[in-house]
């Protein structure tokens, strides 16, 4: 790495009288043949389904999907905060993930990226790489960014399988821990507190040695193992050998200085007491994270499929809505609870309209930041518990060449998987399948 003209091109700052300030991405200050801003990945998830009650019944207004098919379509009052932003997303309705379909409607949250079928009895729980990381790291899409990828959530941590905190998931299938506090998401992304940089190059120098002296002892406690546990070793060894990248990659990014942002305005004293001011804060987060492209990759998880337990489930009461979240779903298909349930829906859908807003007032090139940026959000259940027909929004991306302003039904034969295939594709790569892709949508595509 040139760290020069890396620190200029990539890290532009103005600097007077003490003060420095992160510059947004511009073509001029660009390095030769970088002629297009940076595309971007978000994925936004929330549990237990939306309301779905018949279009035609008392409480059809409530139906999460809207009416109508194609162009030709009406949001319906979950989702009619999307309005403004009609050309710049796509309703996607029936798509699902073929090997999830069998397993519990709890179990599923994990698997959101990734397509796996996560049972006991197929896979012993273990899952596979999510999308996230799969272009991040396989591609090496994030590689250019002081962070391969954000992992955030309600909840933090990585949880438990089948109800996990995290949406991001390794190659060989394990959990990424997420962040759930604002402050130390921004200290992480444009902060240095504490230790010096040299300090900090100490403990990266150290932790780099205990890895190495980690795998030399692996290599020859490999020759002594029977097949079965040499395929156990080398798994547990991809995982190493992941951490040790990124302490080489942190040790490169040391002498570039972190971008400086105004945090006026931002609640970084939020959490699990104050929902709203949390949730916004973290959308707030993202948004700058890819405003000084900081990273291209960004899941966040609003909440986990582990019902009571999750720190989440008591966002809606403290809100003003009628129950937990989990108690809004059970009671979604019963009269009220439709409307009950709606208005939640309507809520989270506010947050996803928020962060667009945000992303679209931030220029760059000939658009925004949400011209550069594929959004995907929605849920794994469509009802409580049901693993099919996915409600799911495509937002953002227009200079990535997605076809917008559409409501687009697809059967029960097309993978939700398609949907990461052409996703991989927008983002500029070569890509054929995902999990157990049939193809790609061309219909999403201008």
């Amino acid at each position: 790495m040139n760290q020069g003209s890396f620190q200029l091109n990539r890290r532009a700052m103005l600097k007077a009288t003490g003060i420095s300030l992160a510059l947004p991405w511009m073509e001029s200050l660009m390095g030769a043949g970088i002629k297009s801003p940076p595309k971007r990945f978000c994925s936004i998830y929330f549990p237990y389904g939306v309301s779905l009650p018949k279009q035609d019944g008392e409480y059809g207004q409530w139906n999460w999907f809207p009416k109508g098919s194609g162009k030709d379509f009406t949001f319906n009052k979950s989702l009619e905060v999307l309005e403004p932003f009609r050309d710049q997303v796509t309703i996607l309705g029936g798509l699902s993930h073929p090997k999830v379909r069998r397993i519990g409607g709890h179990d599923s949250g994990d698997t959101f990226l990734t397509g796996e079928e996560l049972s006991l009895a197929t896979t012993g729980l273990k899952n596979s790489i999510s999308l996230d990381q799969f272009m991040a790291r396989t591609h090496k899409l994030g590689a250019s960014t002081r962070f391969t990828s954000l992992v955030l959530s309600s909840d933090g941590g990585v949880g438990m399988p089948t109800r996990a905190n995290t949406l991001s998931y390794s190659r060989t299938g394990q959990p990424i821990p997420s962040f759930n506090r604002p402050a130390i998401v921004f200290e992480r992304l444009f902060g240095l507190k504490g230790d010096s940089i040299e300090a900090q190059r100490q403990g990266l120098t150290r932790t780099g040695s205990h890895l190495d002296l980690l795998l030399d002892e692996a290599k020859s406690l490999h020759r002594k193992l029977g097949k079965v546990d040499q395929g156990k070793l080398d798994q547990y060894l991809t995982s190493v050998r992941e951490i040790e990248q990124d302490v080489e990659r942190s040790a490169q990014w040391l002498n570039v200085p972190r971008p400086k942002v105004n945090a006026e305005g931002l609640s970084l004293d939020a959490d699990n007491e104050t929902p709203g001011k949390l949730i916004h804060t973290m959308l707030d987060l993202i948004a700058l994270a890819f405003q000084t492209d900081s990273t291209r990759f960004v899941t966040y998880q609003l909440a986990s499929m582990h019902g009571a337990i999750s720190i989440a489930n008591k966002f809606p009461p403290l809100l003003g809505f009628s129950k937990d979240a989990h108690g809004l779903a059970h009671g979604a298909g019963k009269g009220k609870g439709a409307e009950n349930r709606g208005k939640w829906d309507r809520y989270q859908t506010e947050c996803l309209a928020y962060l667009m807003k945000r992303l679209d007032e931030m220029k760059e090139g000939e658009g925004s930041v949400l011209d550069n940026t594929c959004i995907l959000y929605g849920s794994s259940n469509s009802k409580t518990h049901n693993n099919t027909n996915y409600p799911l929004v495509l937002a953002g991306g227009k200079n990535m060449g997605y076809q917008h302003g559409q409501y687009l039904t697809f059967d029960s034969k097309t993978p939700l998987s398609n949907l990461f295939v052409t996703m991989q594709k927008r983002m500029g790569v070569k890509a054929e399948s995902f999990a157990d892709s049939t193809g790609d949508l061309d219909d999403l595509i201008a």
